[in-house]
């Protein structure tokens, strides 16, 4: 019985260690977040990259919703943010979610696209430590006086 106790406690303590300790190379959430300037839904060539804007990673339990981890960042001059990420969520809902907009005329949230999910752990094939999230986006208080003219270029025609 002695033996059978020791045997565990080699075996299932290391696993128990490792699987607590924090990622040496922690993974990193990459995305943008740009403005809808002509209230579109999705990006076009007259979007603009918003900087200054917070994002947050939010990952929760899988069955029951609880959040179980989030973390903050801010997006650069090109409206790109990196968020580190130390610990593997592997077994988590995870996403990168708009929390504001430093532009007091496009600080209202797409809905649809005010959150991305990402995958945030190593044991799923991907081999780059880069998680990279869909563009997120909030929309202008009134589209642009052009934004006509601009999106009958996305019209579909039947011919």
């Amino acid at each position: 019985m002695a033996r059978m106790i020791l045997m565990l406690a080699l075996c299932v303590l290391p696993a128990l260690v490792s699987a607590t300790r924090p990622v040496a190379n922690p993974l990193t959430v990459e995305g943008r977040v740009y403005c809808d300037t002509c209230r579109a839904g999705f990006e076009t060539s007259a979007t603009t990259y918003i900087s200054g804007a917070k994002v947050r990673v939010e990952c929760k339990n899988r069955r029951t919703q609880d959040l179980m981890y989030s973390t903050e960042g801010e997006t650069d001059s090109t409206g790109t943010y990196k968020i580190s990420i130390k610990e593997d969520h592997g077994d988590q809902l995870c996403d990168a979610v708009l929390v504001s907009s430093p532009n007091s005329d496009c600080a209202k949230a797409d809905p649809g696209r005010d959150r991305a999910r990402v995958i945030l752990t190593r044991y799923n094939g991907i081999v780059s430590d880069t998680r990279f999230a869909n563009s997120m986006g909030f929309m202008m208080d009134q589209p642009m006086s052009w934004c006509n003219q601009l999106l009958q270029q996305y019209q579909e025609f039947d011919d």
